[in-house]
Parts: C-alpha cells; structure tokens; sequence
C-alpha cells in the first residue's frame, strides 16, 4: 500500500492506495501532517512506502519527521517521467501539472489529452498521442478572481462564489458573480475549443477543487475526475519504484 501526501496551495490531502485503488482519501491541515499521517499509519499497517508532493517550499523538520515515520519520496523536477516532457523549462514545472500529466499517459494512453486543473489557479496541460507533453497554460482561479476583485478595487465587495442565476448581472453582486464566472467558463471552453481545431480526437479531463462547481455549467462534453492528482502521484511512486 502507498501514502500519497499532496500539500496544494490552498489545501493538503493524504490518500492511501492499494494497487491503483483509493481506500481513503483526507483532506487536512498542513500544520497537523505529522500527527495525521502517523494516525494513517497505524489504521493502514501495510502502508510501505510514501510519496510527498508539494507546491510550497516544505519545512525541514517537518519533512524530516515525516521520513522517519515511513520511505518517503519527495517529487522533484528530476523524477523519471512516463511522458517525453517538452517544456522550455522543464525545472519550473510545478510538480502538481506532472502529475496530471503522468495520470493522463497513464489512464489515457495513445490519446491526445488536455488536462484542466480548476484550483487557485487553472492550469491547462496537454500531452499527445506519442506522449509528448507540450505545455499548456496557466491563469487565476475562480476564488482568486474573487479575491481581486475586492483587493484591487475600492468599493467592490469579497463575495463567494456562486452559480449565476443570470448573465446581465442587475446588481454589483450580480454582476461580480456572473463576470467571474462565465468568465472562467468561456475562457476554458475557448481554450478546448483552440485545442481542438488542431486536434480533433481531443479528450478533455476537469479536475480540481472547482470543479464540481464548474462542470455542471459546461455544455460541451468533459470528463470530470476529482483524484485525478492523487492517481497521478500514485502511478508516479510506482513508477519509480518498479
């Protein structure tokens, strides 16, 4: 079995796996990693090895009272990848889109596949048919555009997101939920639609934190799977472990 720890910008989750099966998935704080994954471990005994993923900078102690509780790998840049990876610059790659990636070769295979990570950011990451990664795209995330919407201006309010009940927004509050909204809506149906114009046997994949949220809105066929980056981290550890 594996231990899959996945520290995000806004979120951590611990998922244990046994084969490519989920048997638990934790979404918890990232002050308290230690003392969840050592409970993890004593409810999971077979759990033999780990493997850590983060976009922040990982504290030392942290990391290194995680090491002596279990074999604990830690994805970096310079991790064997299943996938030819293109990118002009392969260091900067946060470790969240390899992953995605590596899921996509993984349950996809010999497929042209654009993956939409809808979390504080969205992150577009495709990879051909010959499993080649080429790259992708990056922008704010639904609540962050919430959020600057009320740091950046004087007198717009920090809402929550919420579906739009209408396009024309009547009020400010309407207007604000339906521009950042439908914005990230239309933009990501513009993006699969600029991908699918050179690639017309395209497999879109949503995943991420909004996208429940988001999915429901869509009127163009996606698939959505929401541990889509944990089965990714997954396949990696044993990728580089067999």
């Amino acid at each position: 079995m594996n231990l899959i720890i996945d520290i995000g910008n806004t979120a951590t989750k611990l998922a244990v796996f046994q084969l490519d099966n989920i048997r638990e998935v934790q979404t918890i704080s990232t002050l308290d990693l230690v003392l969840e994954v050592g409970k993890l471990l004593k409810k999971f005994p077979d759990i033999q090895q780990g493997l850590l993923s983060s976009v922040k900078k990982m504290d030392n102690l942290q990391a290194e009272r995680l090491q002596k509780l279990l074999p604990l790998k830690i994805l970096e840049a310079s991790f064997k990848l299943p996938f030819y990876n293109s990118y002009d610059t392969p260091l900067t790659l946060g470790v969240d889109r390899l992953a995605l990636v590596a899921a996509a070769v993984n349950q996809y295979p010999n497929r042209n596949v654009l993956v939409i990570d809808a979390g504080s950011c969205v992150t577009y990451d495709f990879v051909d048919a010959d499993q080649n990664y080429l790259g992708g795209a990056i922008s704010p995330g639904v609540e962050m555009r919430y959020k600057s919407l009320e740091a950046f201006t004087s007198n717009l309010p920090l809402l929550k997101k919420t579906t739009p009940n209408q396009y024309i927004g009547s009020s400010t509050k309407a207007s604000i939920h339906s521009g950042v909204v439908h914005g990230v809506l239309h933009e990501i149906e513009s993006a699969i639609k600029e991908y699918q114009n050179k690639y017309s046997d395209l497999t879109v994949i949503l995943t991420g934190g909004d996208s429940d949220f988001l999915c429901k809105q869509f009127k163009i066929s996606i698939f959505a799977h929401s541990n889509f980056l944990l089965e990714g981290l997954n396949f990696l550890l044993e990728f580089n472990t067999n």
